[in-house]
């Protein structure tokens, strides 16, 4: 895994935050981190954080890259489209899909269901 980049979905996100010993292994040697401003939103949308998890989480965010949707990032706006069209995969889903692949990133995930992307690197650290 030396020199890989790696984008977090928002399931790693809270293993990482939960103290997840292989997921912290795992991601020691990683060249890139960074998730996705939808990660972002799912984490601190849920409606059972403390202020402790808050906290952790925003210095968190402190140590890695958040990757914004821009209205006007038509490539990556076509690219969800196409992911979420031939994949049927939920659209939050989708664009983190998206970023990671125009990142150049293994996704980060336990969810099973971006494994229906053949082309996008998906890391399963359970």
């Amino acid at each position: 895994m030396s020199g890989e980049r790696c984008l977090l979905d928002t399931n790693a996100i809270v293993a990482l935050l939960q103290g997840d010993a292989q997921l912290v292994e795992l991601l020691r040697q990683a060249e890139w981190i960074g998730i996705s401003v939808i990660s972002r939103i799912e984490f601190l949308a849920f409606s059972g954080l403390t202020d402790v998890d808050r906290q952790l989480f925003h210095q968190f965010l402190q140590r890695v890259e958040v990757l914004g949707l821009a209205a006007d990032d038509t490539a990556l706006i076509e690219k969800i489209i196409t992911i979420r069209q031939q994949s049927r995969l939920k659209l939050p889903d989708a664009i983190i899909a998206a970023m990671a692949l125009r990142e150049g990133a293994g996704l980060v995930t336990a969810d099973r269901e971006f494994t229906k992307l053949t082309d996008l690197p998906v890391i399963n650290w359970t």
